[in-house]
């Protein structure tokens, strides 16, 4: 429209000059409904960058039917997928591997009484004249045998279990500080936790019961009465083992310890008057894939010799050497009564074929000889 004109139904009802003064800006209901209403749409009022809204379909359309069956075969499938691990779980042929104890460890302590009495020396004249004048010294005494692997230990299992019973041999039957009585922890470290308490008893409150001698796990004198004349100890023996089980070795020890050992007293001592001391130890070892990780062993059997003594030493705690010049008493072998109760006990005593410079060639070690049946 342009310019005022009359409405589509005539001129209104006020005519000019009335005294409606607003007439010009009021609209009457004919021009309302004459007038063309437009309404943008929302895409319109956004502008050009804006995208279309997408129509919604029917939800009870084709696609959502196969949209609920898929969902409905997913649950399907993982409800079973479930289901198969939970059976395969309890119907699994592979049975969880047993947990395996260590055994209390069984010993036996023999000593080895001389025939006359223990001669005297220095330690090197009683070394280069007696019978372990060819043996090594320490740990270079106790070698190794040829590795092989075994159906279910690899050579280098074979050889980290060898390795942990030489430290063993060595902890035991070497160190001074063991050797000595000040020092027990180099050997208990080594031991599989099981045997701990064992160990712990037979060293602080030892007992010729078979199971708490101290003598078994190590050697050691009394340092009350003895002391080592010379720290070079003289070492001859074998190594030997042998799978007896997929998750267990066995190894075999069985060395001859030789000592030169003198009286402990005050001030000086005499240039001769050191005496040998020998100790023959048969050892039976089981090593399992825990203990060669956590580098241990249960020591399950130990069977000892050890001269010059007397028959009637209380050998449990400690070993009891006679020194130069001493002989062994008349007393022998305590007797056994079948009838007592309690833990039986075995009275061994053997006789030390060798305790000086021999005069022809020297046997090979201690060699007791003890009476029928006394050797279990």
């Amino acid at each position: 429209m342009t310019g005022r004109g009359e409405p589509p139904d005539g001129p209104p009802e006020n005519p000019p000059g009335g005294e409606d003064e607003y007439r010009s800006l009021v609209f009457d209901e004919s021009f309302v409904r004459a007038a063309r209403l437009q309404e943008f749409s929302a895409q319109e009022r956004m502008g050009e960058p804006a995208r279309a809204v997408r129509s919604v379909r029917n939800v009870s359309g084709p696609g959502t039917r196969r949209r609920s069956r898929a969902a409905v075969a997913l649950v399907v499938l993982i409800t079973l997928a479930f289901a198969t691990a939970v059976y395969i779980g309890f119907r699994n042929p592979y049975r969880a591997p047993a947990v395996r104890h260590a055994e209390p460890l069984r010993t036996t302590v023999v000593p080895l009484a001389p025939r006359g009495a223990v001669p005297g020396g220095t330690p090197e004249d009683l070394f280069a004249t007696g019978p372990a004048a060819s043996h090594r010294s320490g740990a270079a005494g106790i070698s190794l045998p040829p590795v092989r692997r075994t159906e279910n230990f690899s050579n280098s299992q074979v050889t980290a279990a060898l390795s942990t019973v030489k430290d063993y041999l060595v902890a035991s039957s070497v160190d001074p500080d063991v050797l000595t009585g000040r020092m027990v922890r180099p050997v208990g470290r080594l031991l599989d936790p099981d045997q701990t308490a064992q160990f712990d008893r037979s060293v602080s409150t030892p007992a010729d019961d078979g199971e708490h001698a101290a003598t078994g796990w190590l050697v050691r004198f009394d340092p009350a009465d003895t002391e080592l004349a010379d720290t070079d100890v003289r070492v001859e023996g074998s190594l030997s083992y042998a799978e007896t089980g997929s998750d267990t070795l066995e190894v075999v020890s069985d060395h001859t310890f030789t000592y030169a050992l003198r009286p402990a007293a005050p001030g000086p001592h005499r240039a001769d008057d050191a005496s040998l001391f020998t100790v023959r130890r048969e050892l039976h070892f089981v090593v399992d894939r825990e203990d060669l990780r956590l580098h241990r062993l249960e020591v399950r059997s130990a069977y000892v010799q050890a001269g010059p003594q007397s028959c009637s030493a209380e050998d449990a705690g400690s070993l009891r050497p006679l020194l130069a010049g001493e002989r062994t008493d008349s007393r022998g072998p305590d007797g056994t009564d079948p009838y007592a109760t309690g833990l039986p006990r075995a009275e061994l005593c053997g006789t030390l074929a060798v305790s000086s410079p021999p005069q022809g060639p020297p046997p090979p070690g201690p060699d007791a000889a003890t009476s029928p049946g006394n050797r279990p």
